[in-house]
């Protein structure tokens, strides 16, 4: 048999190994290496990139490859485990409860939200039992260590399998797929079609839980930085309120899952799919104004992450409020970042633009209590290039009927208005927190959901392409997730920006970008990724879009200025 060459990355090396050698080989042969060396491998090998393409430990490699094997605490293997948790919870509610529905409908902090319901005139026992029931069997399937098979074939052959499985929703998606071979996911007895690679077995789903939570259940994975531990869970019924009131908007749309969002475009649907989504955060904005109105506030603070649309969000809420006969004045936080040379820095010597340290803190406080007095204010301006800021001129002062909108990401940090009442302000938390459905037991996150929204608007507006986004990606969650998300519960309103058409729209412009992602760099798999999930929906044409949705802000065309 003849050899072809491998560069392994983890190491660095080039070897030769025989053709049709599996990543496991590998994977086995390295693991041996590091404990002669007395190196312990603390976690399982869960894949690897192949060619900066996620593969599992049953690929085989026949043509010179580059391999980068994975385990949880990479980002594609943290996916992988987390796929295999799914899959096995499906298959643990499928053996307790035949005749059951699992429906994973939407992530919460780092784990899931699921339903379990069933039709049968039987009725299931009550959460607590099933809860039980299914936990008890997920153990047993961990203990077992049953591997996941991945086994590409024929659609037709795919679809005929699956046809009396109880997943019409995952049926009907598959019946309309443009291609011939398909990639099925195998758990024992159990077939289902995963968006994405798995671990290798049940045996490497180590560290996860199963429990009731409100009406539901809750599936909860590990912390991807310990491994060995969950992931903190936090009560958030802001949050999860805001989940339950998208799950009504699905329900109000008849489109919980792309199967129905596929079936309303090709019916020639789209335009009045626009219209009530659409219409439906022109009434949540109206309803946030008319919250502020009876607040007795003077000043709304809106926070958010990356590409959740604050900005046409502070506008839309602004246009409420003058309707209600406020004069509404805006300020922009990004006007009070400090001096370069006084800038905070990560460890590795960049300047930390992300942190809240990173503003003028005791100027903004300073600045607000004189116009809460009446007075009136020079505001300075910041020149991001030069990395200093300026007074151009620009002041402020506010009457009797002001209100001031101030937007930015730190907005819900108690830090950065420490000095102002607490009753002069109403806050605002605004983030696409929830998504479209791929099927019943496939979510598309919402994470993935603004970042092609990112994709879209870093191009359109910046000139970067799909790859200069992907590698800023990773640093803009760790920002989010260590400034922006613990202090989404202090908001008073959270308004869910995602738009159940939107990723529709955003595939023809997002398509051709990321397809010009180079193979060569790691960005590629979560090219792949999205490219995946991206390729299953009907795509929308732009035209119906109004000039003062959120979506013109990562499209263009916007009525507002920003």
């Amino acid at each position: 048999m003849n050899d072809v060459e491998i560069v392994l990355v983890n190491t660095g090396e080039r070897k030769r190994v025989p053709q049709g050698t599996t990543v496991a080989d590998v994977a086995e042969e390295y693991t041996q290496r590091m404990l002669a060396t007395g190196v312990k491998m603390q976690w399982p090998i869960l894949g690897a990139l192949v060619n900066n393409k996620v593969k599992p430990l049953q690929y085989r490699i026949y043509n010179p490859k580059t391999v980068k094997l994975l385990d949880i605490r990479d980002r594609q293997g943290f996916r992988m485990y987390r796929n295999a948790l799914q899959l096995m919870l499906y298959k643990a509610v499928h053996d307790c409860y035949p005749e059951a529905t699992l429906c994973i409908d939407h992530s919460l902090q780092n784990g899931f939200y699921c339903r379990i319901t069933s039709d049968s005139p039987t009725p299931l026992p009550d959460n607590m039992e099933v809860c039980r029931t299914v936990r008890e069997r997920m153990i047993a399937l961990q203990d077992e260590d049953i591997p996941f098979v991945a086994r590409t074939m024929l659609l037709k052959d795919a679809i005929e399998l699956i046809r009396d499985r109880d997943i019409p929703r995952t049926l009907h998606i598959l019946e309309h797929l443009r291609q011939i071979y398909i990639e099925m996911n195998f758990l024992d007895d159990v077939v289902h079609k995963i968006n994405g690679k798995l671990a290798p077995s049940t045996g490497c789903i180590t560290t996860w839980d199963f429990r009731t939570y409100e009406d539901g259940y809750l599936l909860m994975c590990a912390d991807p930085e310990h491994p060995d531990k969950l992931s903190l869970f936090s009560e958030t019924p802001k949050l999860f309120a805001i989940f339950r009131e998208h799950y009504r908007w699905t329900e109000l749309m008849h489109m919980p899952t792309v199967s129905e969002y596929n079936r309303i475009v090709h019916d020639g649907g789209a335009q009045r799919l626009i219209l009530l989504a659409e219409a439906l955060h022109e009434k949540k904005y109206a309803e946030i104004a008319e919250q502020v109105h009876f607040s007795g506030a003077k000043m709304v603070l809106l926070a958010g992450p990356s590409s959740s649309g604050k900005t046409t969000s502070c506008r839309r809420l602004s246009v409420q409020l003058e309707v209600l006969g406020y004069d509404v004045n805006q300020l922009s936080l990004d006007d009070y970042f400090l001096g370069r040379e006084r800038t905070p820095k990560l460890p590795n010597g960049e300047y930390d633009f992300e942190s809240i340290d990173a503003l003028d803190i005791p100027l903004l406080n300073e600045h607000l209590l004189a116009l809460f007095r009446g007075d009136e204010v020079k505001i300075p301006t910041y020149d991001f290039i030069q990395g200093e800021p300026y007074y151009s001129g620009k002041s402020l002062k506010l009457g009797p009927r002001s209100i001031l909108v101030v937007e930015g990401i730190h907005a819900l940090n108690p830090k950065l208005t420490a000095q102002i009442d607490e009753a002069m302000k109403f806050k605002v938390y605004v983030s696409a927190l929830t998504q479209l459905s791929i099927d019943d037991q496939n979510i598309i996150h919402g994470t993935d959901n603004r970042l092609v929204r990112r994709i879209v608007r870093d191009n359109n507006f910046r000139g970067w392409n799909a790859y200069e986004t992907l590698r800023r990606w990773p640093e803009v969650v760790r920002g989010e997730r260590q400034h922006i998300f613990p202090y989404q519960e202090n908001a008073n309103v959270m308004f869910n920006s995602a738009l159940l058409y939107e990723l529709g729209v955003l595939k023809r412009f997002a398509e051709p970008l990321l397809k010009q992602v180079p193979e060569d760099c790691e960005e590629y798999s979560i090219a792949r990724q999205i490219l995946d999930f991206s390729e299953l929906l009907e795509p929308i044409d732009d035209k119906f879009i109004p000039y003062n949705s959120i979506m013109r802000e990562f499209l263009g065309g916007s009525t507002f200025q920003y």
